[in-house]
Parts: structure tokens; C-alpha cells; sequence
């Protein structure tokens, strides 16, 4: 008994014979729409440079995988770059977005020097300096409010004191951190001892 092939497989194109047409149609007709398509990418995007951007970005799209070979390619090329601008702006729209809610440290802000950080740093130690100088009491009540949030009233129940003796306090420490960045450190006044 022999056996006959059940049905047979169609043929399949070789790709070898259909892939240059199909690239040299694509490629006539992306030349001839590619000032439409810069002009449309333009329009929607506001910027040359980044319209020829896209529009190189869409040439590499369909040239890397071809496809069947379309009616209307020309149009379908317009189209496409329409829908590449709109996702664009989407893509822009987010990362905008995305980077308000950032630290300047977390965006890669260069407008922030290594001369703007090290005299941050310096000033941060010269007012704990000024801090640790500071009466006990008067250092007690700057971190009860500045630290851990607590109100003038709060701090004055919890210590026993008037709360115009908190706020008296209070001045003191941030005359002394305030002038501790300033051009001429201030020592506090030890002469004057507020309760």
C-alpha cells in the first residue's frame, strides 16, 4: 500500500523574492510623504528638530519589519505619524508629570553644585553648633517645636512656663540659628538668662 500525502501544504512566498519590492515600494513612498509627515509631526509636536526626530523613529518602525504591501501606503504613513506625535506628547505629558514630584537631587538637577551642597553642609553644622551653645532649656523647647512639632501652648503646659516665656525661648534660638549662617557667626548671650 502506498501512502499519499494527506493534502498538500500550500506554497509559501519566499520572502527572498517579496521583501525588496515590498522595501523599495515603502521606501519610494516614505520619501515621497516625508515632508507631509514632518509638517503634520510639527504641527502637533511644536518643534523641527523633534518632528525629523520622529519622523526617522517611523522609518525605522516599518522598516525593520516589513509588512504586506497596502493600498494606501501613503496615507497610512500620515496617519501613523499622527498617532506617533499624539504618543509623544503622551509619553512627554508623563514624564512631566512625573518629574514635578521629584527632588531636584532625584531629577539630575545639574543647577545644584558641589559648592551649593558642601556650604549647605557647613551651614547645617555651624547652626548645631549654635544649638548645642544654647541654654539647656531654650535648646529644649527649639527642638520640642522645631523637631517633634509641638505647639507653643504644648510645650509651655509640659514644662510648667507661660507660653510668652516659650515664645521668648524660641526667639532666642532662632536669633542664634539665624545668625550662625549668617556672614558673622553670633555667639549666643549667655548674660541673659530667659525663664
Amino acid at each position: 500500500m502506498v501512502d499519499l500525502p494527506s493534502t498538500p501544504e500550500p506554497l509559501q512566498p519566499d520572502s527572498s523574492f517579496t521583501e525588496p519590492v515590498q522595501r523599495d515600494a515603502f521606501l519610494r513612498t516614505f520619501l515621497a510623504r516625508r515632508e507631509q509627515m514632518e509638517a503634520v509631526l510639527r504641527r502637533r509636536v511644536g518643534c523641527r528638530a523633534t518632528a525629523a526626530d520622529l519622523v526617522q523613529e517611523l522609518f525605522l518602525r516599518f522598516w525593520r519589519r516589513p509588512s504586506a504591501p497596502l493600498e494606501d501606503m501613503g496615507s497610512y504613513l500620515i496617519r501613523s505619524a499622527h498617532n506617533l506625535a499624539i504618543d509623544h506628547l503622551r509619553s512627554e505629558g508623563a514624564r512631566t508629570r512625573n518629574e514635578a514630584g521629584l527632588l531636584p537631587e532625584q531629577r539630575g538637577d545639574s543647577s545644584i553644585s558641589l559648592d551649593a551642597a558642601l556650604e549647605a553642609g557647613s551651614d547645617l553644622r555651624r547652626v548645631e553648633t549654635a544649638l548645642r551653645a544654647l541654654p539647656e532649656r531654650t535648646r529644649h523647647i527649639f527642638l520640642l517645636n522645631r523637631i517633634h512639632g509641638q505647639t507653643y501652648g504644648q510645650i509651655a503646659r509640659s514644662m510648667g512656663l507661660s507660653q510668652s516665656a516659650v515664645e521668648k525661648h524660641m526667639m532666642r534660638a532662632l536669633q542664634v540659628c539665624k545668625a550662625s549662617v549668617g556672614e558673622a557667626p553670633a555667639a549666643p548671650s549667655h548674660g541673659s538668662d530667659v525663664s
